[in-house]
């Protein structure tokens, strides 16, 4: 596989990793570079990881797991987009303080958005691409890709306020669909 496909593949790997960024920015009070970096590294390595492991797990297993994969992203992104929601709708009196950049969130949100690195991992390997390079771009391409979507979604909501999170949340509710949408019909252009 030439680097220009798998740069390609990275940044297809990457956008849920920017639109999930792009939410999670816009509901930030404040612009926390912290928050920011550990975001991005965590979406980067486990874009990274997922790739290597689909590699290393081969067809047996994900086939067994391809079968309720979509519906794990699906469900873990409804949950926190509808958080993301209800946050925006309640006054600015009644919003919890929850840093989606940090403990269960952290982890959930970065399972759903590498889920499809681990098909694209199994892919590669069939391919016979050098796993680790293919694995450390997809990672780094991720990482920049969260770090756009954080200020992007800061930026905007610097702009449109409370608004932003309620929209960040409607952008999370979206990937859910499309990733469920997409692998049960896979012809479907959504």
């Amino acid at each position: 596989m030439e680097i220009q496909a798998l740069f390609i593949v990275a940044i297809a790997l990457g956008m849920d990793c920017f639109s999930v960024s792009l939410g999670v920015g816009g509901s930030q009070t404040e612009k926390n570079n912290r928050s920011m970096l550990r975001l991005s590294f965590h979406f980067g390595l486990f874009q990274g990881l997922m790739a290597l492991l689909g590699w290393l797990m081969g067809t047996t297993v994900v086939r067994q797991i391809s079968q309720f994969d979509h519906w794990i992203a699906f469900g873990l992104l409804v949950w926190v987009g509808t958080r993301m929601v209800i946050n925006g709708i309640k006054p600015d009196s009644n919003k919890s303080a929850a840093d989606p950049t940090r403990g269960r969130f952290m982890v959930l949100l970065s399972i759903a958005t590498s889920i499809d690195a681990l098909a694209v991992g199994l892919s590669l390997g069939l391919l016979e691409v050098n796993i680790l390079y293919a694995s450390l771009l997809i990672g780094l391409v991720s990482f920049a890709m969260a770090i756009g979507g954080v200020i992007l979604g800061h930026r905007l909501s610097e702009k449109f306020g409370s608004r932003m999170e309620i929209i960040g949340g409607i952008i999370l509710i979206f990937i859910g669909f499309r990733i469920l949408i997409s692998h049960l019909y896979p012809g479907f252009l959504f």
